[in-house]
């Protein structure tokens, strides 16, 4: 099915390219083409620089809380256009439609908001010096690049646009080439709501165009969501120029239940962490440490409940709480990672196979999986596999527990079940990582700062620091006295 080609966004409008070089889209539910992307070719990332920094003089200059109302009027779209966002969300990315008209679309107008209300906060500091004084200034930093991910199209253009807008900057926006439709379709609600032309212009294509406006000398901050690996090709490019960066990278996140832990709650985390939109969530806690007292019950529970209780259909069907991988590849990819976990020595409890669902018989499913006898130097126990794959775990020992958690490159998330409230922060409080929860999996407000220790990212996204990243400080000095020197 192929519907009508989609344009890169510029200068409010939708503009073509010279070359005509188009890429497809595919829809992960059925392995069909749904729509031809025009890609950006050198001439039309210029035009959208110049667009951008066009756009950047007009909005920085804009007052806050002027600014503060066509944010807001952006997030009112948002939610006025809810199921419509979501079902095109649906079909990029083969998620679920309860999870897509639930979360994606309103937690990203829930970003765009928020920091719509904090853009009147942006305040200097003033402090005396002898009979001198100097005041600082929080100013916008300029054209900013946003580099998306698939699993969240719509919602990560919110989460990067929101700060950088609401600081007074403008921002280039390159999704990913899978799933291109979501930060478009952010443009034209944008441009509906009263942003400028030039502040929310959106590129289309592979890493070659994201490698260009990386390295491109206008820009002045790269906000990236991606794997490590990519991280740190952008890090690099960016750092020959000094530019700024926030990276939300990948994890292999550890999820600890205690023997106290309500068991019905832990299993409810434990398939939130793992199976929410098909395990490809940055944030998934993918390895669940159990106390080995209650191992057996909460096993039993969680077998019973991932083969009974989960619905692997057609994504668009409101039943459906399992949906489809975003690329044959990347199936494939989930594949052998449970192949290796089998010849490794993990016993495969339930799952492990592709899926095909009626109706969507040549979509890019995989059963939810859970692999038990698992042991920490295990492949599955290692690399993030960024699909429903959940590796099982045990422990007798509290600090020994905390040491095999954070015994991992990642550092993005971390988890405790327990009743036990001094237990909780106790162990919290030594996780090395950047986004925890106890008795809890994946709550993520828009008020809440997210990001990665150590190979997980740098920086963050979310909360109020995350606006200031956006910003430079500018340093007055103000004499009040006649000047004297020594000249």
């Amino acid at each position: 099915m192929s519907t009508e080609l989609l344009k890169n966004y510029v200068h409010g409008q939708f503009a073509s390219t010279q070359s005509g070089v188009t890429f497809d889209v595919i829809n992960p539910a059925t392995g069909a083409m749904i729509y031809p992307v025009e890609q950006a070719d050198e001439p039309l990332m210029e035009a959208a620089l110049s667009s951008a920094a066009e756009g950047f003089k007009l909005w920085s200059a804009t007052p806050a809380i002027e600014r503060a109302r066509i944010l807001q009027r952006a997030a009112a779209l948002l939610r006025e256009h809810n199921d419509e966002l979501a079902r095109l969300e649906v079909l990029d990315t083969g998620k679920p439609w309860q999870e897509a008209c639930e979360v994606d679309v309103q937690t990203g107008a829930d970003a765009i908001e928020y920091f719509a209300n904090l853009c009147p906060s942006l305040m200097g500091e003033q402090q005396s010096v002898g009979d001198d004084f100097f005041y600082t200034r929080e100013e916008p930093l300029g054209i900013c690049l946003g580099i998306g991910a698939w699993n969240y199209p719509l919602q990560i253009a919110c989460w990067k646009s929101a700060a950088a807008l609401a600081a007074g900057n403008s921002m280039i926006f390159k999704p990913s080439e899978e799933t291109p439709r979501g930060a478009a379709m952010l443009a034209q609600i944008f441009s509906e709501a009263g942003v400028p032309d030039g502040v929310f212009n959106v590129v289309q294509g592979d890493a070659d165009v994201g490698k260009y406006l990386v390295n491109h000398s206008a820009i002045a901050k790269v906000s990236l969501t991606g794997e490590v690996g990519t991280g740190k090709k952008v890090m690099a490019a960016a750092a020959g120029s000094l530019k700024a960066v926030t990276m939300e990278l990948g994890g292999k996140s550890p999820m600890i239940i205690f023997d106290d832990a309500d068991l019905d709650e832990a299993v409810t985390g434990a398939m939130m962490g793992n199976f929410y939109t098909q395990g490809e969530v940055c944030t998934n806690g993918t390895r669940v440490f159990v106390h080995e007292s209650m191992y057996d019950a909460f096993v039993e529970r969680l077998v019973q409940r991932t083969e009974s209780n989960i619905i692997a259909a057609d994504p668009m069907d409101p039943k459906t709480n399992l949906g489809a991988l975003i690329s044959r590849k990347h199936m494939q990819s989930v594949l052998d990672y449970i192949e290796t976990g089998k010849q490794e020595g993990a016993t495969l409890l339930t799952g492990g196979t592709q899926l095909h669902p009626e109706g969507c018989e040549n979509g890019f499913f995989v059963a939810p999986t859970v692999f038990t006898n698992c042991s920490d130097e295990m492949t599955i126990c290692r690399e993030e596999i960024f699909g429903p794959v959940m590796s099982v775990l045990t422990f007798t020992d509290e600090d020994d527990v905390i040491q095999r958690a954070n015994n991992t490159e990642f550092g993005l998330a971390a988890g405790v079940f327990t009743k036990d409230i001094r237990r909780a922060h106790r162990v919290i409080a030594q996780m090395q990582a950047g986004i925890c929860w106890i008795n809890a999996w994946g709550n993520s407000p828009a008020e809440m700062p997210v990001g990665g220790y150590k190979q997980s990212g740098i920086g963050r996204e979310n909360g109020v620091q995350t606006l200031k990243s956006y910003t430079q400080t500018k340093s007055v000095y103000v004499g009040m006295q006649p000047l004297e020197g020594p000249f």
